[in-house]
C-alpha cells in the first residue's frame, strides 16, 4: 500500500499529486500505518466485530462513528479522517460507506458526522451477515488463486466457502495470483466459466472493484489456467 494524501477540494488520493487539480495536498496517512489500519478495519467488520466493540446489523452495517471509536482504541493515531481515508481509497473496494459524504473512489477531507453515516465490509465475512446483491456487470470469465496442494480436491469437489460465507473469485489473473500468494509462494490460478454458471442459474455478485462472490463453484465450471 502507498501513502494517502488529501486535497481540500477533491478528497483523498494516492500518489504525490491530486489527480484532478494536480496540487500536492496534505499528508494524511503513511503507507505502513495505512496497511495496519486497513487490516484492523477489515478484520473488525468481517471477522471479530464483538472483540472490536462493534454491533453489526443483519446486513453487516455499523455506525461509522463506532468504527472510528474502535480504531482509536486500537491505535491512538487512528482518528476520524484517517479511518475515512482508508475506507475511501481501498484499492480492492473492501469497504462500503453511506451517508457520510464519502462514496465510490473519493472522499471529502471535511468529513462531518451524520446519523445515517454507516460502514460495512463489502465482502469476505466469516460472521453471519446477509449482503444485498451488489450492482455491476459480471465478466464471462473469473479466476481463483490457491495453493497447488489444493488443486486435486478443488477439481474433484469444486470451490466451497470453507470458513467464509461465500466463495470469492477475482476479476483478473493478476488479482487471483495475489490472493493465491497468501497461501503459497507459487500459487496456481483456476479459470471459472462464469458465463456458463449464470446461464445455469447460479448467481454471481460483484463485491467491490475486483471481487465477485457465489455460493459454490461446481467442478464442471473449473479449469486450471496454464502459467504465463
Amino acid at each position: 500500500m502507498t501513502a494517502v494524501r488529501a486535497c481540500d477540494d477533491h478528497g483523498f488520493f494516492e500518489g504525490e499529486a491530486c489527480p484532478v487539480c494536480e496540487r500536492e495536498g496534505r499528508a494524511v496517512l503513511g503507507a505502513e500505518r495505512r496497511r495496519r489500519l486497513s487490516k484492523f478495519l477489515s478484520g473488525a467488520l468481517r471477522h471479530f466485530p464483538d472483540d472490536a466493540g462493534l454491533a453489526l446489523d443483519d446486513a453487516g452495517w455499523t455506525p461509522f462513528d463506532d468504527l472510528v471509536d474502535a480504531a482509536e482504541r486500537q491505535y491512538d493515531w487512528a482518528d476520524r479522517e484517517r479511518v475515512a481515508a482508508v475506507v475511501a481509497t481501498d484499492p480492492n473496494g473492501r469497504f462500503e460507506r453511506t451517508g457520510g459524504g464519502v462514496g465510490g473512489g473519493g472522499a471529502s477531507s471535511d468529513d462531518s458526522a451524520s446519523s445515517t453515516d454507516r460502514v460495512r465490509a463489502a465482502y469476505g465475512h466469516s460472521v453471519d451477515v446477509d449482503l444485498a446483491s451488489g450492482d455491476g456487470p459480471v465478466p464471462d470469465t473469473l479466476y481463483h488463486g490457491t495453493a497447488p496442494r489444493n488443486r486435486d480436491a478443488i477439481l474433484a469437489e469444486g470451490l466451497r466457502p470453507m470458513s467464509r460465507q461465500l466463495v470469492h473469485l477475482s476479476g483478473s489473473v493478476d488479482e487471483a495470483r495475489r490472493v493465491g500468494e497468501r497461501h503459497a509462494d507459487d500459487p496456481i490460478v483456476l479459470t471459472v466459466d462464469a458465463d456458463a454458471m449464470r446461464t445455469d442459474g447460479r448467481e454471481i455478485t460483484r463485491r467491490g472493484r475486483a471481487t465477485y462472490t457465489t455460493e459454490r463453484v461446481p467442478p464442471e465450471y473449473l479449469s486450471v489456467r496454464e502459467s504465463g
